[in-house]
């Protein structure tokens, strides 16, 4: 696939230094450079929350949200999503009861058992 974009001169200099100076295409370093930043954007707790977020607010489908964090990750996603768009359970408050029938035990912590 062809891209063509706008760059400032002195990056394309500089880019084609590097390139020269590791005997390498200009293409192949831009495509290694593109896929690096990817890679640590995708993997920052910074970025997964934002497409969480905007998954939850229905900004994002499903779709593009694996292409941004993975198949796995969206999969999680899209189950809690479904799990917070659950209505709660209707029930009653618990009676005040104690559970332990006044025949609680306690232990003394600190003794030592050497």
């Amino acid at each position: 696939m062809n891209i063509h974009f706008q760059s400032p001169e002195y990056l394309v200099d500089r880019l084609d230094a590097i390139a020269e100076l590791f005997d390498k295409d200009r293409t192949d370093l831009l495509v290694e450079a593109i896929r690096e930043y990817i890679e640590e954007t995708a993997d920052s707790e910074t970025f997964q929350e934002l497409v969480a977020t905007k998954y939850y607010d229905g900004q994002l489908e499903f779709e593009t949200v694996k292409q941004l964090v993975g198949a796995e990750t969206a999969q999680r996603l899209r189950l809690l999503k479904a799990d917070l768009e659950d209505e709660p359970l209707d029930l009653a408050a618990p009676d005040d009861v104690d559970v332990y029938d006044g025949d609680a035990t306690t232990v003394d912590t600190e003794t030592e058992d050497r």
